[in-house]
């Protein structure tokens, strides 16, 4: 995949750096025929279009035609993707930084340092990815932008370690993936709304010298409680200002209703769409959980917490259709002030109290 970004200099990380070492580090798709893959990659391309009127008769909404491109890639085109994307996201700090500090600040091996850790990052990631909405990718005139990433060498590899009919499994992930699409194409002010809380992250970040070193002391002992069974502690958490704590627990509550609508929607078409539904969530989840030395990296990248957006996002989108149903439950996406906050995801009667009833003389109810 040819980039398509616009990247900024180096500053803190040289991202040349990172993609070359994700390149390098990352291991190779599953063994397939020339025939095997192009079939793979024909499937998925008509699975994800199958999916959009699926995606839209479950939750009723509306997404633009035609616009965030859905996009088929291999381990290399995914890493691509997203080097441009944590460029674009970290693009106002090193301006940030270099304000404050001097471009001559960012020595071009701490650079190259800090490239390398995010290549083997990515590298990690990469064959473990199914599939990925990026709205930070920007649209054309008028169109709200993002793009939808399939990684078809990973899809084949779960179907065949998982033993699923490909072609249910291939459908199953689209829907999951063409929900987000649709979630970020249909409510036209979440893009920005996102942006905007990643911006107030960034912006919050300390960046003088005792804040970097406290950061380190903080990572070094959290590493030690993670590997002694501390599911609590990861890398993830220790970024974290106290300013920026209340930013941070917005988007991890919004990265639950996102997750969870999606998993909600993809279970939802039942075994008329995909006949053996029950069985791919059910031998899917036990993948997920993970074990052994795996489950420990995950727990240092906070990739734990994400399996809980997924299960509490879930929960909270199941227990609010069945107070109010769907056209209740897409009070959501009404503003930013309607979304849920992280107590309301744990307890999904406070959204349904403050948001999801009609008032008195509401022409809705």
């Amino acid at each position: 995949m040819t980039s398509q970004t616009q990247r900024p200099p180096e500053g803190m990380v040289d991202w040349e750096v990172a993609l070359a070492t994700a390149r390098r580090l990352v291991k190779p798709g599953p063994p397939i025929s020339r025939t095997g893959a192009q079939q793979a990659v024909a499937d998925l391309r008509r699975a994800a279009g199958r999916a959009e009127s699926y995606v839209a008769e479950v939750t009723g909404l509306a997404a633009p035609s035609a616009t965030a491109p859905v996009l088929v890639v291999d381990r290399p085109g995914w890493i691509q993707a997203n080097v441009d994307a944590f460029a674009q996201i970290l693009t106002p700090l090193t301006a940030r930084l270099a304000d404050r500090v001097g471009s001559s600040a960012f020595a071009p091996i701490g650079s190259r340092i800090s490239g390398a850790e995010v290549g083997a990052l990515l590298s990690y990631l990469a064959p473990k990815v199914l599939g990925q909405f990026d709205p930070f990718f920007p649209g054309g005139p008028g169109e709200p932008g993002g793009r939808l990433l399939l990684v078809a060498p990973n899809v084949v590899a779960v179907e065949r370690e998982l033993r699923l009919d490909p072609a249910d499994f291939r459908l199953w992930v689209c829907l999951h993936e063409e929900t987000h699409r649709v979630q970020f194409t249909a409510v036209p002010w979440l893009r920005d709304h996102l942006n905007a809380q990643i911006a107030a992250v960034v912006d919050g970040t300390e960046v003088d010298a005792a804040a970097v070193l406290s950061m380190i002391r903080n990572a070094a002992s959290a590493i030690g409680e993670a590997l002694r069974g501390n599911e609590e502690i990861s890398i993830t958490d220790l970024v974290q200002t106290p300013a920026q704590r209340g930013v941070v627990e917005h988007i991890t509550a919004l990265m639950s209703l996102l997750e969870g609508h999606a998993d909600v929607v993809m279970d939802s078409v039942g075994p008329e769409v995909v006949p053996s539904v029950a069985t791919i969530r059910s031998r899917f989840d036990v993948r997920r959980d993970g074990r052994g030395p795996d489950k420990i990296i995950r727990r240092l990248l906070g990739l734990d917490a994400k399996l809980r957006q997924y299960r509490d996002g879930a929960r909270f989108c199941r227990q609010v259709i069945e107070q109010v149903g769907m056209d209740g439950f897409n009070r959501v996406w009404t503003s930013p002030e309607t979304l849920p906050t992280k107590d309301e995801i744990a307890d999904p009667g406070l959204w349904v109290a403050r948001v999801g009833r009609p008032a008195v003389g509401d022409p809705r109810d």
